[in-house]
């Protein structure tokens, strides 16, 4: 039980350190060659955990291996375009000016259904909406809607301005300081120090803390 427990250990760590190295698009839409590494990375692994009997080298090195493979490529596409054609494909026009192209269908194999389905989950339900929709080399899909059908922004409704150049970010999280965030938004520990003391807090006592750059925050306690 020991060396089964150990050697799934070894295996996740290793896991780990082989989709960090193959960076953050491993963990959302894959590309192709990134759905292959991940799905083989996965088996090999599970190999090794099954099979105690077998070596762990037998494991870790065709992962590094595929880890070692998936960057070369990467790399390869982001300097040849026609490489990254080869590997990933090209995105493609299904829909025109609220016209579906049926021959970009049949090429992708995707129904009548998928597409409406994928519009919908834009809040589309009338493909006479769109100016144009693109089914993406990850396989999503992209849509523009026609100009009189898209939603206004706060400009067009002339709404005021609230002053906020940056978005609602933690400044505190489980009473953990995140200075990265406290620094993009024109804060430092002074003024944190000044807000736990308006509020009578310990910084043990913050469960959340939020703000962006004008002084409004939003304080979250932690309950006991």
């Amino acid at each position: 039980m020991l060396v089964i427990f150990l050697r799934t250990l070894m295996v996740y760590l290793l896991i780990i350190c082989m989709m960090r190295l193959m960076g953050k698009r491993q963990l959302g839409e894959l590309q192709p060659s990134e759905l292959v590494s991940t799905i083989l990375i996965s088996n090999l692994a599970s190999i090794s955990i099954e099979s105690p009997e077998l070596p762990l080298t037998s494991s870790f090195l065709p992962v590094m291996l595929i880890a070692a493979f998936e960057i070369l490529v990467s790399a390869l596409c982001v300097k040849n375009r026609t490489a990254a054609r080869l590997v990933s494909g090209q995105p493609i026009v299904i829909l025109r000016d609220g016209v579906i192209d049926q021959n970009a269908l049949r090429r992708l194999r995707f129904t009548l259904d998928d597409v409406l389905e994928a519009l919908r989950a834009k809040d589309i339900f009338d493909p006479s909406e769109v100016t144009c929709a693109i089914v993406e080399t990850n396989g999503s899909i992209s849509v523009y809607r026609k100009w009189e059908c898209d939603s206004p922004n706060r400009q067009d409704l002339k709404l005021k301005n609230t002053g906020a150049k940056k978005p609602s970010l933690p400044f505190v999280s489980d009473g953990e300081i995140l200075p990265k965030n406290l620094s993009w938004c024109g804060k430092d520990l002074f003024w944190l120090e000044q807000v736990l003391k308006e509020n009578r807090l310990g910084l043990s006592d913050v469960f959340l803390l939020m703000g962006d750059d004008t002084e409004e925050y939003t304080l979250t306690r932690k309950h006991m």
